[in-house]
């Protein structure tokens, strides 16, 4: 697909426009400034609240409209303001975890709270693997994490793989909730309405920007609306397989700086590729 008539690039970041260290490396961030340079805008749509994303952005330098946490945030990088949120019923969440446990068994939970200091409270059981991901974060009993607003739950089991979680919490899901799939280990309890397209649409419309002219990077199941609303959807190799099948090409793994790798191709350029990276986490 050649660059002429793109006017918007809208990428995922983990898995895809981040390495899996989360690193930012100088190649992508040369490719992105060449975009800037060239009149085609950057929008960041991420299943990240956009609290959790401000070390991403001072690393990219990022500016404008933030598409964050599924599609419920839009975020004005430049003024620190959400412009739009979208707030999970806390009510309606905890019987969905009750329905869900009484099908399932024991679920370890997370939440994200809402606004633009919002934090990941995570109980003894969710684990702390994902830490780099989920910082900052607070350990809490499971009693506590409904003590304020909030945006999603995040969902684990200790038996069933995420795509089997997927399907029995989706079972489960009352008016108002619809639950995603949005990396390793990361199964989530949203708001229903909101997806990355919806976000990634409501930014468009306001920019004058039309599907035709985007070009969508994501890598797992929640970035398929996404990648169906835009006019050309790229997965990563390292991608889930859902993504591929609705992808119009596969790019080079995000570990390979294949967001970066495909750009440079559109904008028909040979970028130098370095060695270094900046670590953002």
């Amino acid at each position: 697909m050649p660059i002429a008539g793109t006017t918007m690039v809208a990428t995922d970041l983990d898995g895809t426009l981040l390495r899996s260290n989360l690193a930012v490396s100088a190649h992508t961030r040369r490719v992105l400034r060449r975009l800037d340079e060239k009149g085609i805008r950057h929008v960041i749509v991420t299943g990240r609240s956009a609290s959790n994303c401000a070390p991403i952005f001072r690393a990219l330098h990022y500016r404008g409209l933030a598409v964050c946490g599924q599609g419920a945030q839009i975020y004005d990088v430049d003024r620190d303001i959400l412009l739009s949120q979208a707030v999970l019923d806390r009510n309606a969440a905890q019987a969905f975890v009750a329905r869900l446990a009484r099908r399932i068994g024991r679920l370890h939970l997370a939440v994200v709270t809402s606004g633009l200091g919002s934090e990941f409270l995570i109980t003894p059981g969710f684990g702390r693997k994902d830490e780099r991901v989920l910082s900052p974060f607070r350990l809490v009993e499971d009693e506590h994490l409904w003590n304020r607003a909030i945006d999603k739950v995040l969902l684990r089991h200790d038996v069933l793989t995420d795509s089997g979680l997927v399907t029995e919490a989706s079972v489960c899901c009352g008016p108002g909730l619809k639950v995603t799939h949005a990396g390793p280990g990361i199964v989530e309890l949203l708001p229903s309405g909101f997806d990355k397209a919806t976000g990634l649409s409501q930014v468009c419309a306001a920019l004058g920007v039309a599907p035709h002219e985007v070009v969508a990077f994501g890598d797992m199941p929640n970035d398929v609306p996404m990648l169906t609303w835009a006019g050309h959807a790229v997965a990563m190799a390292n991608g889930h397989a859902d993504v591929k099948a609705v992808a119009d090409e596969i790019a080079p793994p995000n570990d390979q700086d294949g967001v970066a790798t495909v750009l440079g191709r559109l904008l028909r350029e040979t970028l130098p590729e370095p060695t270094e990276a900046q670590d953002i986490s």
